[in-house]
């Protein structure tokens, strides 16, 4: 079991001395604007952050609706979501959109001043009368309340996923809708009873979004993994200030 850690730790490591460029998924940009040090044990040391555990349901969700909207598409047809809210909207075809889809290629853009390969998969692209690209992400929960907004403190690292999506279509010369669409799947738990299935309510929620903060975050990551020093936790990471009251009881 070491050997086999101690392998996976050198795996994807971010070398200063390296002329090869450096993927940078999106996700590990929200985790840099999170804790720069989690970051930082993460990319440069090899030390990630426990693992959750996955979520088999919302992927199942994810995948359905994707073949649902995928029929709408390969049709040239509206989907009943679309037209009930009544945007100016259709499914994209595009014959990058399953690489654009996939976790380990997503949307690629080298930025050239630091040589970080920056990607991120999205769920799905629409385009409007324009021909604007619009970036669709699905989300899936259970609450009793409705969601009809995004409107808590942990729900802005959707906020800043999308917009990085938004930036990385643009890098790569393509027009891109400032405002972006959530499709938010809730669970129901009011039924009288499960037979077997699970309904959800379904809303669409818009975001318009601004990527003019991704640009200087690339160049804030790249100045983090050339240091050689640590950097500081963030404010509200739980998993530094779990490490640090171990250290203290072990000292």
């Amino acid at each position: 079991m070491s050997q086999y850690y101690n392998s996976q730790r050198t795996k994807g490591l971010y070398d200063p001395n390296s002329s090869e460029p450096f993927k940078l998924s999106s996700s590990k940009i929200d985790l840099f604007l999170s804790c720069p040090r989690c970051f930082y044990f993460d990319k440069r040391l090899g030390v990630a952050r426990p693992p959750g555990f996955p979520f088999a349901l919302n992927s199942a969700v994810d995948h359905l609706l994707k073949l649902e909207f995928d029929i709408h598409r390969a049709s040239g047809t509206k989907h009943p979501l679309i037209e009930k809210y009544g945007i100016d909207v259709q499914p994209a075809v595009h014959a990058d959109l399953n690489k654009w889809r996939h976790n380990f290629t997503g949307v690629q853009y080298l930025h050239k001043p630091t040589n970080l390969l920056i990607f991120g998969s999205v769920d799905d692209l629409w385009i409007n009368s324009k021909g604007e690209y619009i970036v669709v992400d699905y989300k899936s929960t259970s609450k009793s309340e409705k969601i009809i907004e995004l409107n808590k403190d942990w729900q802005d690292g959707y906020k800043r996923q999308m917009e990085v999506y938004q930036w990385l279509l643009r890098q790569n010369s393509y027009k891109v809708s400032s405002t972006g669409y959530f499709v938010y799947c809730n669970g129901q738990t009011d039924r009288k009873a499960f037979d077997g299935k699970l309904e959800f309510d379904i809303t669409l929620i818009p975001y318009n979004g601004n990527d003019s903060w991704v640009e200087g975050t690339v160049v804030d990551t790249y100045n983090c993994l050339q240091s050689d020093e640590y950097p500081e936790s963030g404010e509200d990471c739980d998993y530094c200030a779990y490490h640090k009251a171990v250290s203290q009881i072990e000292r």
